[in-house]
This record gives C-alpha cells, structure tokens and sequence, in this order.
C-alpha cells in the first residue's frame, strides 16, 4: 500500500533541491553508522516542536530505518499542518539505491592513496604505531582479518592491505567474513563494500542468530561469545595463528568506564590476548590507538556506506524509538564521556592511561591469574611511611 506522504529514493532528491529539511529519527546507535547526506537527527518525539517552523517550508522529508515509523511520524505532521514526507523504505532502502548507482565506480585506487596521504597521520601512523607498540604481527603470521560488515573492521581490511604493502615482516591475511544470519540486503551491503574496496573476502555461514533470538537473558553477550568461538574455529581450520578484531581507542575507554560503572571492576580491552579454547590461537586488536571520530571522518569523506549491528533484535523499525530502552550501555557510556568532555578535554586520554598507570600500593585488592589478593595480606610485612 503506498500513501500520498510516502515518497521514493529517486524523489527524494527533487525535495532536497526544493529546500525540505531531511530528517532522520533513528537513534543515536544507529546514527552513528551513517546518515544519508544532508540530513538532520531529530527524535520522534521532537518532531512535533518542530511543526510551526516547518509549517512554513514547501515540505519536510523524515525517515527511519525501513519507513514504518516514518509514516507514522508524516501522518502526525500533517496532522498539524505540515506538508511532510516520509521516505519509503528508510535508510536502508536509500543504501539500497546508492549501491545501485555505485556498481560501475572505481573507488578502491583513490581510497588507498587517501591511507597513504590524507589519512595516514590520523589512521595508518596510530595502526601501524599500536602493531609495534604491543608486538601484535610478527614473522610468519597468518592473520584471520574478521569482518563484521561495520567501518570500523572494513576499515582495519585496508589497514592491514597497506601494512603487508610495506612488507617490514613477512605474514598471510585471511578477510574472514561470518554470516550469522544476515538477511539479504545486509549481505548484499558486505559484499558491495568489499568488492568497492578491493578486500578478498571469504564468508562462512552459522545460524547464530536464530540461536540467540530464542534467549531472553543477555542475547547479546551470547551473542558476541558465539560470533568469536565461530571465528576462532574457521580461523584454525584455515590454518591461522591470530583474529584481528577492529575494536578502536573509544571502545577501549568506554569498556574501562563501563566495568567500573556496571561491573565494579576496574579492567580493560586488551590488546591482544592468548585463546583460552583453541590452543595456539591470539587475537589482536590493531585499531586500538585508533579514534573513532576519524574512522567516521574517513567514511564520510569517501561517502561509504556499512552495516549497523543487524541481528534479528535491531534489524527493524524497533530501533528507530526514542526512548531509552534500545539504547545500550555502551551507548549510554559514550554519551557520559562526551559530556565529561564539556568540562575536561583531557578526560579521554585520562580513562585510557588509568589502567597503564596502575599503582598496586594504593589498590584495596586485585585478582592475579584467578587468585584475589588483599592488601592486608602483605600489609604487616611493609614498612611505615
């Protein structure tokens, strides 16, 4: 059924050259996989303020992420005297469309000159800085690259493409897609992306979503358990040593914060660990020096588009409501730091030394392989000061 309101991808250029305002009323997490060009986060429950100074523009064009709760948003609008819009099939029906268009382009030369040029102090330097600060690539190497479909591990593909370019040491790279589900036109988008960007990917499929749908208790901690141990496993079985995950520098802050703050435990994302369950396997964590703005800036100026988190809990119009129940406590974490920012430019760099910086003197107890330890049970033995 299509409606008077409900405008298509094509159209939606004609109303932006006619001055309509675009809006985007997805929430923060999703926003922050890429809006379309030009457009403006405005939460649904806003909107409405809005409409007196709408009233006075030719139209106004509002979408979410499949166009459901955007019709409804244009119906209420119109309700109160604004010609709105809502763009028919969402974001993803626009990505649809520039993925369309993208089929015949050659982005891949001008994008890895960018890595080497425009973008080598903000994102190559920190990459390769972070490898030879924690010793995380060595000789002989054969490195699963995990791709999620995300920038942020499409990304660390490119990264590690110009790193092997400067063959320093002699490794092997593997770019390993896991498909846990995906529905098709998020399949589609990963293998657009990996096409355009020149990465070889090789895909295995599991069924972990459907898995993880069927629990109501912490899915998403289940979640990422099962994504590693499926990687983990194909990465052996193709003869690797070592998982390269793209956790970045605010990963890193925001997981130090958030044990504290939830947890009660002081802890952070290392950046490169020994596998407990497949012997002889390691992960690393490349991007760890890496900022997450500038990987968003890099995206942006080079007009990619990836996939947001697209398990079956998020990958509707659910994730589109404004109130505070879709919103993660990683996402919740990353709002605190931002406004602890306001008042201290420095807060960043603070959290992430804390745990490099770590004086044992002064903590109450802390855990060493398993085994807790108290400060009172070396406390008699120390001198007085």
């Amino acid at each position: 059924m299509s409606f008077e309101w409900e405008i298509s991808t094509e159209e939606l250029e004609n109303k932006i050259q006619e001055g309509c305002p675009l809006i985007d009323i997805r929430n923060a997490g999703n926003i922050a996989y890429g809006m379309i060009p030009g457009a403006i986060a405005i939460s649904q429950e806003e909107l409405s303020s809005h409409a007196e100074e709408w009233a006075q523009e030719k139209g106004v064009v509002i979408y979410c992420t499949r166009g459901l709760l955007s019709m409804e948003a244009a119906e209420e609008l119109r309700e109160l005297g604004v010609m709105a819009y809502s763009l028919k099939g969402g974001y993803m029906g626009w990505l649809m469309n520039q993925m369309e268009q993208e089929k015949n382009t050659d982005k891949q030369k001008e994008i890895e000159e960018g890595l080497r040029k425009t973008w080598k102090k903000r994102l190559f330097s920190p990459f390769a800085r972070a490898v030879k600060k924690y010793e995380l690539v060595k000789e002989g190497d054969k490195i699963a690259v995990c791709i999620s479909g995300g920038k942020d591990s499409m990304l660390m593909a490119k990264l590690f493409q110009e790193l092997q370019r400067h063959r320093q040491c002699q490794f092997d790279l593997v770019f390993l897609v896991m498909n846990p589900g995906y529905n098709e036109e998020n399949r589609k988008v990963i293998e657009h992306n990996a096409k355009l960007l020149g990465i070889p990917i090789t895909m295995f499929e599991t069924n972990i979503f459907d898995i993880v749908y069927q629990e109501e208790k912490s899915p998403c901690y289940l979640c990422a358990r099962m994504r590693r141990g499926y990687l983990y496993s194909k990465a052996q079985e193709l003869g690797c040593n070592k998982i390269a995950l793209g956790h970045h520098y605010d990963d890193v802050i925001e997981t130090i914060l958030m044990g504290m703050l939830h947890s009660g435990q002081i802890q952070t994302m290392m950046p490169k660990l020994h596998s407990t369950n497949f012997s002889g396997m390691e992960l690393i964590r490349p991007m760890y020096l890496i900022r997450e703005d500038d990987i968003k800036r890099w995206r942006d100026d080079n007009e990619l588009n990836f996939i947001q988190c697209a398990c079956h809990f998020t990958d509707t119009c659910s994730t589109c409501e404004p109130d505070g129940r879709t919103v993660s406590k990683r996402m919740e974490t990353k709002l605190l730091i931002a406004e602890l920012k306001k008042n201290n430019p420095y807060v960043e760099s603070h959290i992430f030394k804390s745990v490099e910086n770590v004086s044992l003197d002064t903590i109450i107890a802390y855990k060493k392989n398993g085994e807790k330890h108290h400060f009172l049970d070396s406390y008699d033995n120390k001198e007085s000061v």
